[in-house]
């Protein structure tokens, strides 16, 4: 396979272990990173506090190459209708949990890249930073590349790794519409139109001269050599990093992961406002997983918030966000160490160690 992304980043494997806000932890960034892969920080939930502490323990034990990933949106205008509408469409739930459907809504905090955040690229240097839903402001981005980073950020679809690729990305992530999390498409919001890993790779590695990397539907060795037979120069995996013991996830979240059917992932914006694969749930299947009803990007969260607090203390699943790409039942159960080892080496064509 391609060396490219081996001589670009610094590392052992041609493996990214995927950034995935709330659920990676310091220890797996660490324990991927160790195994000769590129450990992967998401930063959107994070306060400054709390990635510099995560950076000071990751620092502390690793010296090698590490990624920062960082959402790239705008922050929405205020909506004032829109939440109502919203909350109105949610008070039946409240009621039925007991809760009063006026109280006040909590703030649902995944922030963009802004001038704090780039302070903490400055001041940590990783080797590699990451964006999703395109890319931040021509300043701040020169600010990440005179830091040293090398900067990736992720598509799905050829036009939108052709406008990375024309300002200037060190290689673009392939998200195929297997993946789980949220989609990072940003030029187009057509769902219906979005394209499988498959078809996706390819034409990508054909379109652009960067580096491509394949995301999604990655989660054992027979997709890690066929995202490599694809033409991708390496892989990116998410979801089944999520069985590891290094995940931060609740147990619900795992028991689904472990038991679901093969066919319950779905796309849907009822979380957050942006379009994600997740396990199905009850309410995406009462309101239906796609809607018009959900405010903007980040806004949707924060009225499910009280609705969590009770349901996941009970271990119920109802108003959860459960990440989760389409081939999570192919996961392995093991550590991140030895999974980055696994799929690395699977991906690159040398034997596991």
């Amino acid at each position: 396979m391609s060396q490219r992304i081996l001589d670009l980043f610094g590392i052992e494997l041609p493996i990214i272990q995927a950034p995935m806000a709330g659920a990676t932890t310091a220890q797996m960034v660490i324990d991927a990173s160790n195994a000769g892969g590129l450990g992967s920080l998401p930063g959107a939930m994070l306060s400054i506090d709390q990635m510099t502490a995560a950076l000071d323990e990751i620092r502390a034990q690793t010296h090698k190459p590490i990624n920062l990933n960082f959402f790239a949106h705008l922050a929405p205008a205020a909506d004032p209708a829109k939440q109502m509408a919203w909350r109105s469409t949610l008070a039946r739930y409240y009621v039925e949990l007991g809760l009063d459907p006026a109280e006040p809504i909590p703030s649902s905090a995944r922030a963009p890249f802004d001038d704090a955040y780039c302070r903490v690229v400055e001041q940590y240097r990783p080797e590699v930073v990451s964006f999703h839903f395109g890319l931040p402001e021509e300043a701040l981005l020169t600010r990440v590349r005179a830091s040293g980073a090398k900067i990736i950020a992720s598509a799905t679809t050829v036009k939108e790794a052709q406008w990375l690729a024309e300002r200037g990305v060190d290689a673009v992530i392939a998200m195929g519409y297997e993946a789980g999390g949220h989609r990072g498409n940003f030029l187009t919001h057509d769902m219906a139109a979005q394209v499988g890993l498959f078809s996706l790779v390819p034409q990508m590695a054909d379109a652009v001269s960067i580096p491509v990397i394949a995301a999604g539907g990655i989660a054992d060795v027979r997709g890690a050599r066929a995202a490599v037979a694809l033409g991708a120069d390496g892989i990116q995996v998410g979801t089944a990093y999520l069985l590891t013991p290094q995940a931060n996830i609740s147990d619900v979240h795992r028991q689904a992961l472990l038991n679901a059917p093969d066919d319950s992932t779905v796309l849907t914006n009822l979380f957050t406002g942006r379009p994600a694969r997740g396990i199905l749930n009850r309410l995406m299947r009462e309101i239906g997983p796609l809607s018009d009803q959900a405010p903007a990007f980040p806004t949707a969260g924060g009225a499910l918030m009280p609705l969590r607090a009770i349901t996941d203390k009970a271990g119920i699943s109802d108003f959860s966000n459960m990440w989760a790409g389409q081939s999570f039942r192919l996961s392995p159960p093991m550590g991140t160490a030895e999974l980055t080892r696994l799929l690395g080496h699977a991906a690159a064509g040398t034997p596991a160690t």
